[in-house]
């Protein structure tokens, strides 16, 4: 009898495994395709669709036109995953195609699927470069520019001003609202913290815990706000840089929900915090323990760390980046915590996105203030161990800190301190690949800010943004930078990006205005607003070169300078920088190898023309910028 009853319950198994299966046949249903559309006449003609939905196991895909084929169709680890590779031939037109996914039971689904026409001269878009100068802006803090989207149902974070941690308002709107101040101040580029939407319960607001890649934060204004600010920015001649986050993802996002593989979170998707030891990946001498331990592991446990080395999920964040580049028309990107990420993930993100778009630019957040580990990922770096990053541009953080330094210590040229400094770190460019392309900040959003790391001096403020946007590369400039902004007391991020005056209603200041600003604001935004004007048409600053004279006696002169001498391309602009307490009296005959010819010297800021035969005077603590003629 007991032979029986094994018999039955082993039939009644199958039967059971038999109708789940059939369920889970009869249940096909594809419910998220990503990437949402596509477009047509892209350079690669492959396109690679993670497919999201029940019943997915051994699908099969079928297209309705010949002109857009299925290549491949992979079933991933998760069942209710497949990616599916299309190829998309050059004599397409737009339309919108189906693909018919059918189950083994026979059962099937139509999916509309849309390849949009691409916008003319996309592939030819010319990215942020030495003649620009970067804005960055957080957008919860700028301004709120559409109250109503405040609280959006299904965003767990509520609005609230009086936490500085919290969520403010800032949207789309408010920054569209601000166009026209930036465009006026002599801004040409601006550079988004992500605004890709954050479903986090609190702290949401800064951006770098992602839910949703391929949605703008519906309390920003969704995704076509985002088309509209970026074309009402072009229409200023603004080009719009967006942050991309390629190492990690917010634990509210819907992945984490039920995973498409084991492997596609690190750490076998549990916390385990990185070193931050970035010279992990260079040093010869360093353990795979060290080095997996750097790249695997996790900022916090909020932030699940990914694992670029799984094809797809690489292929799918370089694909997300195409999309925004093509949908936002974008002329850059700031790639977040750059080395954390798979090197051989980079190595393929930037050459398959600049082979799309040929003129771009990408910068990488490489935060550490040895240049020769900032210059191992810039492209065309020859390497010790033959990697090539092919990152164009990097942000220049040990000329941040040496900038800092050389102003708020005492100048001793035995230490080589003080402006000895700047001096030193420009000497060792030669490391660069290309230090022009190289991104010179003050402060950005993970820093106190410019102002109070130089002790809330406005003449050290003058002289740190003189000097940044005329030395070599592409200067940035942190939002409120140009009106002293400043953190005083405290390292607390949420103060750091506190509100831009003026973006919300009732505020007591406002920089568009004026209204409520100190004088020394005042006069800093007025300096700036010269300064950045001037060097919208200063082709010596662009793309000249550059050629320094070693500081004395607390004075540092540096020149900009194009070759055709005497032509009709002869430009030579010369930055003299006065790091003392008193003003001092500087004889030009030193620089004679870069004056020659030239009979005067003309004041960007004051228009005041002079002699080049005649004793400089130099005021205490002051940046002066001439045009030799």
């Amino acid at each position: 009898m007991f032979k029986y009853f094994k018999v039955a319950v082993f039939l009644l198994t199958i039967l059971l495994s038999v109708v789940s299966v059939q369920s889970a046949y009869a249940n096909l249903s594809v419910d998220r395709v990503e990437p949402p559309f596509w477009w047509s006449n892209m350079a690669q003609s492959n396109l690679q669709l993670m497919v999201y939905g029940q019943g997915l196991s051994d699908v099969q895909v079928e297209s309705s036109t010949q002109m857009v084929t299925v290549r491949k169709v992979t079933a991933a680890e998760n069942p209710n995953y497949v990616f599916v590779d299309l190829e998309i031939s050059s004599q397409f037109k737009a339309d919108l195609i189906e693909l018919t996914f059918i189950g083994q039971s026979g059962r099937s689904q139509v999916y509309p699927y849309q390849i949009k026409p691409r916008e003319a001269g996309s592939r030819q878009r010319v990215g942020f470069s030495s003649k620009d100068v970067i804005y960055l802006v957080t957008p919860d803090r700028f301004a709120n520019g559409d109250i109503s989207n405040d609280n959006v149902d299904g965003l767990t974070e509520l609005s609230d001003r009086s936490k500085p941690g919290g969520r403010h308002g800032g949207d789309l709107a408010g920054l569209s609202d601000n166009l026209e101040y930036l465009a006026e101040l002599g801004i040409t580029k601006v550079w988004l913290n992500p605004l890709q939407q954050n479903n986090e319960p609190q702290y949401s607001y800064h951006g770098y815990s992602i839910s949703d890649l391929y949605q703008i934060d519906a309390r920003y204004g969704g995704n076509q706000a985002l088309i509209e600010f970026s074309q009402q920015a072009q229409d200023l001649g603004i080009g719009l840089i967006m942050d991309t986050i390629p190492n990690h993802i917010g634990v509210n996002h819907w992945w984490m929900n039920d995973l498409p593989s084991s492997d596609w979170i690190n750490n076998d998707g549990k916390f385990s915090q990185t070193s931050h030891s970035h010279e992990a990946i260079q040093d010869p001498y360093s353990s795979e323990q060290d080095r997996v331990e750097f790249n695997d592991g996790w900022f916090v446990p909020t932030m699940p760390d990914l694992n670029q080395r799984n094809p797809y999920l690489a292929n799918y964040l370089i694909q997300n980046n195409i999309w925004w580049i093509e949908f936002a028309g974008l002329v850059g990107l700031r790639v977040d915590t750059l080395p954390y990420a798979d090197k051989h993930f980079t190595t393929e993100f930037n050459a398959r996105i600049l082979a799309e778009y040929p003129n771009l630019n990408i910068v990488g957040e490489e935060w550490t203030t040895n240049p020769a580990v900032v210059s191992y990922w810039q492209s065309g770096k020859l390497n010790q161990d033959g990697y090539d990053g092919g990152v164009p541009s990097l942000m220049d953080f040990p000329l941040q800190e040496a900038l800092v330094l050389a102003l708020t210590e005492p100048e001793n040229k035995q230490d080589r301190n003080g402006l000895r400094r700047l001096h030193t770190l420009l000497a060792n460019d030669f490391q660069y690949p290309d230090a022009n392309n190289l991104v010179v900040i003050g402060d950005n959003h993970d820093m106190s800010r410019l102002h109070t790391q130089l002790n809330d001096d406005a003449a050290l403020t003058k002289m740190a943004l003189t000097f940044l946007m005329t030395t070599r590369g592409i200067p940035q400039l942190f939002y409120g930078t140009e009106i002293l902004m400043s953190n005083t007391g405290t390292e607390d991020h949420g103060i750091i990006r506190s509100d831009f005056p003026g973006g919300w209603s009732g505020d007591k200041s406002n920089a568009k205005t004026g209204e409520g600003l100190s004088v020394d604001a005042l006069e800093m935004q007025a300096y700036l607003r010269t300064l950045l004007n001037w060097r919208k048409a200063a082709p010596a600053i662009h793309h000249g070169k550059l050629m320094h004279y070693l500081p004395k006696d607390g004075v540092y002169t540096f020149f900009r300078y194009l070759d055709d001498v005497g032509g009709a391309g002869d430009s030579v602009v010369m930055v003299i920088m006065n790091n003392n307490q008193s003003a001092v009296s500087l004889d030009l005959s030193r620089f004679a190898e870069r004056i020659k010819g030239k009979q005067t010297m003309l004041n960007v800021i004051t228009k005041e023309s002079s002699s080049i035969s005649k004793p400089l005077s130099l005021p205490a603590k002051s940046a002066q910028v001439f045009e030799l003629n």
